[in-house]
């Protein structure tokens, strides 16, 4: 049974902007794959007193038949972003390709090598 999507936000107020921007977002992956059970999305932003201004991270989490995807938008070394839309972006791009490799392995869309096809 297919759930709404549900969107959390940590350490920060939330906005009608960010929350319309990740439902955008999220409405797209079913492009990729249009059996997705479930879709949580949790905007943060992570404590760090070691930075001057706010980093930004989200994490996405699909639910499909059988399995469970989760990617985050961290950049490397677990730092966030200095911009919430980039946040966003790069959460939805990263589900946007794991949920495209769960969907090839879904359909079994291997290519067979040649000395396959000529076995009995």
């Amino acid at each position: 049974m297919r759930q709404p999507l549900q969107i959390a936000f940590r350490n920060i107020d939330p906005s009608p902007a960010l929350e319309h921007s990740i439902r955008e977002h999220a409405d797209k992956l079913d492009r990729y794959f249009g059996n997705i059970l479930s879709k949580r999305v949790v905007f943060e932003v992570p404590h760090r007193h070691q930075h001057q201004g706010k980093q930004y991270t989200v994490q996405v989490a699909l639910t499909v038949p059988g399995e469970e995807l989760v990617v985050r938008s961290d950049k490397s070394g677990g730092h966030g972003h200095e911009s919430a839309d980039a946040a966003i972006r790069d959460a939805f791009d990263a589900a946007r390709r794991t949920l495209e490799r769960f969907a090839e392995r879904h359909r079994h869309e291997v290519k067979a090598h040649a000395s396959d096809a000529a076995l009995p």
